[in-house]
């Protein structure tokens, strides 16, 4: 994606929360600096209690394993938090703070001056962290860059801003959390090692002398020397810390820490950080082309950024969790995966493509792709008992319109073509065209999971039939699955034609064609003008209104007069239009529930923007404005600082709910945001 040169100054809104002037359009101007939109836009500030405290959100980059928040109370050590890692377990902090500074008098005449450290500011951005204490004669200042996936560095610089000279003395040290993990010395390094992964840790001093000493291998001093200060002069310490597995070469990441300049890295950041932000903001609808909208989605590209992770382990690809957060998605998930990419689409089409080559890595041979897949199975295995929603050829699809890269489109159209012909192999029981969600082991609860809505009240009287060995399906068929596929036909029919495979695209859209007519008749309840899931004799609308009566709007799959139907429905404040609308049932349903429902109430912005997306392909783009507004405004924490985007969100109260920093919520935000 073309950069263009826009990090310099002007056009700084007030952008905190849905502020002031935050209505006030842009175009794109000549000079800005987008980057400013990040600072300070999710909170981390937090000191971890214990190992295990998942309180607080972490800065995470470069697909890093590992993460850091800010000191929540200044003291007299001066450091980061953590880092947190996700490189064993399911996530724990190695340290309260690794490398902490201590400064100190180095003779009596200097023991005078006031060394009590005040914090004066701590901020973030999509870049870097950075927090600056205050002394009555010192400043000093850190920030924190990731080099690499594997390497974070930390400048401290400490200047004299007295009309003396100063000596002091500086200590750098930390201690481990009671863990797995023990520290050595290697030579001038601090290595640290775990019984419960083989990514090992390394911290050392860049730019100075240093004298490691370890005590009882869960607490070091990394160096304890004398510096002279005269007025108005500055010192700097650049430490870094690197968690690498296995499978990467230490020397060559030692090598580059000890050839990179620190100022040169930041730079950097700063301009991939500003060409992502360019991207997203230039781009987005004209009215959604404001400062508020523009904080919302930088928030969404730090939700991303924070998820991402390197390939590692079992992962041969690099991709994002859903969310670091919670302890038990720090894995790839497909439909996740195909969510994030075409969110990831519009800013960054390697990390997109990668994500989805992270899942297909796992392909069978008839085609089959699995639910979720891990770094390491030792905690927690491979899922191969359901797959997901079928929508990996629309997030192909949509990395393609971006960049034009035929050379994916070959590698990824025979695996979506097999993994579309896989569900009429495995998953239409009675061999009628239309699909059912199921299990390869035969259990209602993995077929549950299939659809993605684990618990939603369609499934509540659901049984299980065989199809054949390792091969159930439910006894519905659903009508979001099937416009899904109707829509996956199609764009398999546009990658085919790129690729020539006239035959293969005129055969797609027959099918499309006979699939329209089944979703149209089948699905749909004339009296209610609502799309359900029916029974599999299609003798039988399995009732109760969700968010999958609108997928095929989304998927173009409904008559114009259906459309306009569900359209109202969706636009009634008794049903759908809520706080934050376009949730996953009616809210006028005896089993609404969002509190206890997961899927029997909560709004998941992806099934929003659905909503959203099928009423624009239909021509009704004021409701699909007005609706995208009331989603952002609506959904507590999304516009402001401090707040993470949410897992899902309470639709008549707008609390968000679950899980924070969720990946997928961000990346339907971007997608609810941005031109086509």
């Amino acid at each position: 994606m073309a950069y263009k040169n826009v990090l310099a100054t002007i056009f700084i809104f007030c952008v905190l929360g849905c502020e002031q002037n935050a209505t006030k359009k842009f175009d794109t101007p000549k000079k800005t600096n987008y980057l400013a939109f990040s600072e300070n836009r999710l909170d981390y500030r937090a000191t971890p209690k214990n190992r295990t405290d998942r309180a607080m959100l972490l800065f995470s980059d470069q697909g890093a394993w590992f993460g850091y928040s800010f000191s929540k109370t200044a003291s007299s050590n001066i450091g980061f938090s953590g880092p947190f890692l996700m490189t064993q377990e399911n996530g724990v902090w190695i340290s309260p703070s690794l490398a902490q500074l201590y400064l100190m008098p180095s003779d009596d005449q200097n023991s005078a001056i006031d060394w009590k450290i005040k914090l004066l500011s701590q901020k973030s951005f999509a870049s870097h962290l950075e927090q600056t204490y205050k002394t009555a004669s010192l400043t000093i200042h850190q920030q924190l860059v990731f080099v690499s996936g594997h390497s974070a560095i930390q400048k401290t610089t400490i200047t004299n801003n007295s009309k003396n000279e100063i000596s002091l003395k500086y200590r750098v040290f930390g201690s481990l959390f009671p863990s797995s993990i023990t520290a050595s010395k290697d030579q001038t390094i601090l290595k640290l090692k775990s019984t419960k992964s083989d990514a090992i840790g390394y911290v050392q001093l860049l730019n100075k002398p240093s004298t490691i000493s370890v005590k009882e291998d869960q607490s070091y001093e990394l160096a304890k020397e004398t510096m002279v200060l005269a007025p108005n002069e500055s010192e700097e310490l650049i430490i870094s810390q690197s968690f690498i597995f296995s499978e990467y070469d230490w020397e060559k990441e030692s090598q580059l820490l000890k050839t990179i300049k620190f100022d040169s890295i930041l730079n950097a950041r700063h301009n991939e950080k500003e060409q992502e932000l360019a991207a997203l903001i230039e781009n987005a609808k004209p009215n959604f082309k404001t400062a508020k909208f523009a904080a919302v989605l930088a928030k969404s590209v730090l939700t991303l950024q924070n998820n991402w992770r390197i390939s590692a382990g079992e992962l041969k690809h690099q991709g994002l969790f859903p969310s670091y957060q919670y302890e038990w998605f720090h894995g790839f998930w497909s439909w996740d995966s195909w969510k994030h990419a075409a969110g990831l689409s519009y800013y960054n089409t390697a990390l997109a493509k990668d994500q989805i080559r992270a899942m297909f890595s796992f392909q069978k041979p008839d085609g089959f792709i699995v639910d979720c897949v891990f770094r390491d199975t030792t905690i927690e295995a491979h899922n191969y008992r359901d797959t997901k929603p079928p929508l990996s050829a629309w997030a192909v699809s949509k990395i393609y319109a971006k960049d034009a890269d035929i050379s994916f489109i070959t590698e990824m159209y025979p695996k979506l073509k097999k993994y579309h012909y896989w569900w009429y192999l495995k998953r239409d029981h009675d061999q009628d065209g239309l699909c059912e969600y199921g299990s390869t082991d035969g259990t209602i609860l993995a077929a549950k999971w299939e659809s993605g809505m684990d618990n939603a009240i369609r499934f509540d009287n659901s049984k299980i039939v065989k199809n054949s060995e390792g091969a159930y399906s439910l006894d519905q068929e659903s009508v979001d699955l099937n416009a899904y596929l109707f829509a996956e036909k199609l764009y398999l029919a546009s990658l085919a034609d790129a690729l020539n495979k006239t035959q293969e695209a005129k055969r797609y859209r027959l099918e499309a064609e006979t699939l329209k007519k089944q979703i149209q008749h089948q699905f749909y309840n004339s009296n209610d003008g609502w799309f359900y899931d029916t029974n599999l004799e299609n003798t039988k609308f399995i009732k109760g209104a969700g968010s999958e009566g609108w997928i095929p709007l989304w998927a173009k799959a409904a008559s114009k007069e259906q459309a306009e139907r569900i359209k109202n429905i969706m636009m009634d404040s008794t049903k759908f239009y809520t706080k934050v609308p376009f949730q996953t049932m009616s809210k006028d349903h005896p089993k609404f529930d969002p509190l206890n429902g997961y899927w029997r109430g909560p709004n998941w912005l992806d099934q929003a923007y659905f909503g959203v997306k099928g009423l624009r392909n239909y021509g009704f783009d004021l409701e699909a404005d007005k609706a995208t507004l009331q989603i952002i405004e609506g959904a507590n924490g999304l516009c402001g600082k401090g707040e993470s985007i949410r897992e899902n969100y309470h639709p008549i109260t707008g609390d968000g709910l679950y899980a924070k920093n969720f990946s997928w919520s961000a990346a339907h935000i971007i997608m609810l945001l941005m031109k086509d």
